[in-house]
């Protein structure tokens, strides 16, 4: 039986480059569990790598087939933004290990629907100056940068990924990524490693 490794963390915490990387690593064999998003798509991101990008019409359908595991929805300064997972036959838990991305109630409810014992959390902590200066940084190489909700996601990160929260969900290890990416790579690859089924 395989696992779903998570990979969880505030926005400008390095979490898409991490998951980019380790996607990338054919010794880890593992599979990428592509979320879906109503989103517009942003500059370097590719549909069906990052996510699946789609109009609400798609999302509907899948609600009326029952095939939503779990989604969230955003009220953002340019609409509402739903981002979601679905049941759409790309995991096979019975032959393979998966690498998601997401946030800590979209970790929740994978958690409730796959089982505690198929999901292994990765939280990546990033230092709150530097994590703003990065998600500075990553806006301003936008075509139209969206600085208030940058803002908006800053703060409200701070709410949804509280102490607090974290513990609810039962995890322990943090992957600090304030400085050197490959430092905090390296961690993650040791803990896949030990965690493969």
């Amino acid at each position: 039986m395989g696992r779903i490794f998570y990979i969880m963390g505030k926005s400008a915490s390095g979490k898409d480059k991490i998951y980019g990387k380790l996607s990338e690593e054919p010794e880890l064999k593992l599979q990428n569990l592509v979320l879906y998003t109503t989103r517009p798509i942003r500059h370097n991101e590719e549909d069906g790598k990052q996510y699946f990008f789609v109009q609400e019409e798609k999302l509907n359908e899948l609600r009326k087939r029952n095939k939503i595991i779990e989604e969230r929805s955003y009220d953002t300064i340019h609409g509402i933004w739903t981002y979601f997972t679905a049941d759409d036959g790309q995991v096979h838990l019975k032959a393979e290990n998966y690498l998601g991305i997401g946030t800590l109630e979209s970790y929740h409810k994978l958690r409730e629907y796959y089982g505690a014992e198929f999901l292994c959390p990765i939280y990546v902590e990033v230092e709150d100056g530097i994590r703003l200066e990065r998600a500075l940084k990553r806006e301003q190489k936008q075509a139209e940068p969206k600085y208030a909700e940058m803002c908006r996601r800053f703060l409200a990160d701070c709410e949804d990924f509280s102490d607090e929260k974290i513990a609810q969900e039962g995890i322990v290890k943090r992957f600090l990524n304030n400085g050197e990416l490959d430092v905090c790579l390296e961690e993650i690859r040791t803990y896949i490693s030990e965690n493969l089924r």
